[in-house]
């Protein structure tokens, strides 16, 4: 019976397809778990900053520049780390531009996001940790579901297992590592991190329940959460990548996700140890009584007493015509 069971648990297999055409329009997978990651992590920052205060969908007005950013930011990053497989030799330099191959670096998208949200933040008046605390059980989410696009890319898998779970990858493939036969499994990363990012989104929203965690304090646990697993799963994984000092470049990032965390964390915690009064920079505050913000101010209206002659002719037409 038991050998029967591992038998069917046997290996994961790879999806055969990475993408499908409508038409003219061929659309990738992969694109299509980063989309929905956004998507989702979009609504789920709205609830939560909407229940603090927050104007309805202001999150949309940050999201506008915090996305691009981020995706700008994560495939230069991923480029700027991969730099021989795109511009080596026998390297095809436009294939920098070919993100639909895959390719975005989450902590370059960490870093142009929150340079987008600090400027959209900016913008709406909200505070920017009061975003960042609201975003990051969000955060973790997206990430969970935009790893489902590396498995249908059949990338960024890790060393070669025998394990029931172990990865199967179609051969030939172009990241297939010299000199293992086929067949060969390999441990599935992205499911390994697609649990733990799974977890830490329970963990998250119970920590911050129960501690009350605000002032950037919730976003710092995010970062040392995520990347104290990033160390373990990127420590295993056989991609190309750049080494630096005996460690993957992406393990030093992780590294210093954990200490970045860790400082935010008692930094903020010394500066601020109340709780936020609002979700909004002081005189910035949204009244929920109106629809729209600008309809309640004189900015940009001329609100000056008409000139007299102006008064008299306007008296004179309504008056009333008498016989």
């Amino acid at each position: 019976m038991i050998t029967a069971a591992a038998s069917v648990v046997a290996s994961i297999p790879s999806p055969s397809i990475s993408y499908f055409e409508i038409g003219p329009l061929r659309i990738h997978i992969y694109a299509l778990c980063i989309i929905t990651g956004i998507i989702i992590a979009v609504i789920w920052t709205n609830a939560r900053l909407t229940k603090r205060g927050a104007e309805p969908w202001v999150v949309i007005d940050i999201a506008l520049l915090a996305v691009p950013l981020a995706i700008i930011a994560a495939r230069i990053y991923h480029v700027l780390t991969h730099w021989s497989f795109y511009f080596g030799e026998g390297a095809n330099p436009l294939s920098a531009l070919y993100i639909w191959e895959g390719g975005i670096a989450i902590y370059g998208a960490l870093i142009g996001g929150a340079v987008g949200a600090w400027l959209g933040c900016r913008w709406t008046g909200i505070r920017f940790w009061t975003f960042a605390d609201a975003l990051a059980p969000a955060l973790l989410l997206a990430q969970a579901i935009g790893r489902f696009g590396n498995w249908f890319n059949q990338e960024l898998y890790g060393l070669p297992t025998d394990v029931p779970w172990g990865l199967e990858i179609d051969y030939p493939n172009p990241a297939w590592p010299i000199g293992l036969p086929e067949g060969t499994l390999y441990h599935p990363t992205f499911l390994y991190e697609v649990l733990w990012n799974a977890l830490g989104v329970l963990v998250i929203v119970f920590v911050g329940r129960r501690f009350r965690l605000q002032w950037g304090r919730l976003f710092a646990a995010y970062l040392m959460w995520y990347s104290a697993g990033r160390i373990v799963w990127e420590s295993i994984r056989i991609d190309p990548s750049d080494i630096f000092l005996g460690l993957r470049t992406n393990v030093w990032a992780a590294i210093l996700g954990v200490v970045l965390g860790l400082v935010i964390f008692f930094v903020q915690k010394r500066r601020h140890p109340g709780l936020e009064p609002s979700p909004y920079v002081s005189g910035r505050e949204w009244n929920a009584g109106q629809a729209v913000q600008s309809q309640n101010t004189d900015d940009f209206v001329d609100v000056s007493e008409p000139p007299t002659s102006e008064v008299e002719e306007v008296s004179a037409t309504s008056t009333p015509a008498t016989k």
